[in-house]
């Protein structure tokens, strides 16, 4: 009868739930389970810090809809990995980290990185535990894959001590669990679906909001929109729903719709502080929201009409009856919307449009984002610099702009686009960075050279922590500290782990210098010293 040691166990528990790449830095506490991937065929891609790796496989998984899976060794690997766990909590992303633990046989004895992890990690993700046992280590896959899974989604936990890991066990005796996780979305009932359809029918100033909850369903979506004349604006995970340019996609007067609007369906939406919590739309206005997750529903808003379902599914369903819905030619509201949203874009073109050195913060924005278009798949890293940026990117695919979410971190950009090259490795991959942000994982570079992925990062190079810079200004004016970096040559850390870096101060070239950067093949990095300003990002000013 074959034998099988537990890291092979995990491994081939992994393929059966679809995992084809596992994002790792090794450690001794996990070489069986690294062992078992090359048994089994799942690519590993190793990085140079844990927080990488668990920003790299949260990535993934949004990009490919599959569970995002990273091992780390124990102790500080473990720690290391927390702060990309979080940000997958609070961005509601589906993936699980296996960290490393010593020998069960050793247990309180003080042996190498000892540490009772899965209680560190029970208030940031949907599911934290041990496996104890060899022949059960597939169960204890199933058992974190569905809580990972559930609701909107969420990182899990697992770790297994190195002894269940080398142990092994009759192949013949493993059960290996199958259908276990729900596979048939679920959406409004009847009565529930006449009701929004008449708010709908009756709606003279309607407006449409998908955000975080809501990652799939773009051909229906773009059907019911278009049948109620409805202006539309999509923000974190929803952004690409529909395709920049669409007639109906808003982006500079999201706040004058909130304002207007009578009726506003809310899509999987966070009414946090990137949608100003809710507050900027009218009083009268009926609010319609649904979300896989119910703790959503009337979180900081009171919703009229909350509907726990999957947001997508029950697009598809108003898309079915959307010929209940359609209206003749274009609302008058729809029309002022777009004439505003015209105006406003006007202004912002003019205030792009201007050059010099350094370089404006909108020219830099605008330039960029023209370059990527609306193909690309672009991770965005900073703080002042993504507010920036984020108005004109051109995302035109759900998933193709990969941001921090609502916990903020740092450090997410070169990880999120290593993960995005290796599943899309025809696709242009970008970062926009903030030098503040660079400096938090820009050594994966090295990873990027190494494994052969020609990413083209940018940064926005004013010197400074821009809006850390600004609250002293208005609150410390004479005791301004920590807020300065200086114009650093990142660049040249990039050419000299072997890959292209230029420095450009001249608005002139930043698309030429990005041309140049993907013609070299090798992972890139254009250094832009931009203007400083004194403006604030709207992640705080809400």
């Amino acid at each position: 009868m074959a034998k099988i040691h537990g890291g092979q166990i995990v491994a081939r528990a992994l393929k059966n739930e679809g995992v084809d790449t596992l994002f790792t830095l090794t450690g001794g506490h996990i070489v069986p389970i690294l062992d078992g991937c090359v048994q089994e065929g799942i690519r590993i891609v190793d990085l140079r810090h844990e927080q990488a790796v668990a920003h790299a496989a949260e990535a993934y998984g949004r990009l490919t809809g599959k569970l995002g899976v990273a091992a780390v060794t124990a102790g500080p690997g473990v720690t290391d990995a927390m702060t990309g766990i979080a940000s997958a909590y609070y961005a509601d992303t589906p993936m699980l980290l296996i960290g490393g633990r010593h020998l069960v046989r050793q247990e309180l004895m003080g042996g190498l990185q000892e540490m009772d992890h899965p209680q560190m990690f029970r208030s940031i993700t949907k599911w934290a535990g041990t496996a104890w046992q060899t022949d059960r280590l597939a169960d204890y896959i199933a058992t974190a894959s569905r809580a990972a899974f559930s609701g909107r989604g969420g990182p899990v936990f697992l770790d297994v001590p190195m002894d269940v890991q080398f142990d092994v066990v009759d192949e013949d005796s493993i059960v290996w669990p199958t259908e276990y996780r729900p596979n048939a979305a679920r959406g409004a009932s009847g009565a529930v679906l006449g009701e929004i359809v008449q708010i709908l029918q009756r709606a003279q100033r309607p407006m449409v909001f998908a955000g975080s909850g809501f990652r799939s369903g773009a051909a229906e979506l773009a059907a019911l929109v278009e049948a109620l004349d409805a202006p539309t604006y999509l923000n974190s995970r929803a952004r690409g729903s529909l395709p920049h340019g669409h007639r109906l996609l808003g982006n500079y007067a999201r706040s004058a719709a909130f304002a207007g609007a009578d009726v506003v369906l809310a899509l999987g939406v966070d009414w946090d502080f990137r949608t100003g919590y809710g507050r900027k739309i009218g009083a009268d206005a009926t609010v319609i929201q649904i979300d896989t997750d119910s703790t959503k529903i009337g979180w900081n808003r009171p919703a009229h009409l909350g509907v726990a379902a999957d947001p997508v599914e029950v697009v598809r369903q108003l898309a079915v009856v959307a010929g209940t819905l359609s209206t003749e030619g274009e609302r008058e509201w729809t029309a002022e919307l777009r004439a505003l949203e015209a105006a406003k874009r006007a202004a912002a073109e003019v205030e792009a449009a201007v050059g010099g050195s350094p370089v404006p913060p909108q020219r830099f924005a605008s330039d960029v984002a023209g370059f990527f278009g609306p193909d690309s798949i672009v991770a965005v890293d900073g703080g002042d610099i993504v507010s920036t940026a984020a108005r004109w990117l051109q995302t035109s695919h759900q998933g193709h702009v990969l941001d921090a979410g609502p916990f903020g971190t740092l450090g997410v950009g070169a990880p999120f686009a290593i993960a995005a090259k290796i599943a899309f490795p025809d696709k242009l991959v970008g970062i926009i960075y903030g030098d503040g942000a660079f400096g938090f994982n820009g050594m994966e570079y090295d990873s990027m050279i190494r494994l052969g992925l020609p990413i083209v990062g940018v940064v926005g190079n004013d010197g400074v922590w821009n809006n850390i810079k600004t609250f002293h200004r208005t609150f410390y004016p004479d005791r301004m500290v920590a807020t300065d970096l200086g114009i650093r040559p990142y660049h040249a850390m990039v050419e000299g782990l072997g890959g292209h870096g230029e420095f450009v101060d001249d608005s002139e070239q930043i698309v030429p210098a990005l041309e140049r950067a993907v013609a070299s093949g090798k992972p890139a990095l254009v250094n832009v010293h931009i203007a400083e300003t004194m403006r604030m990002s709207s992640n705080y000013s809400q």
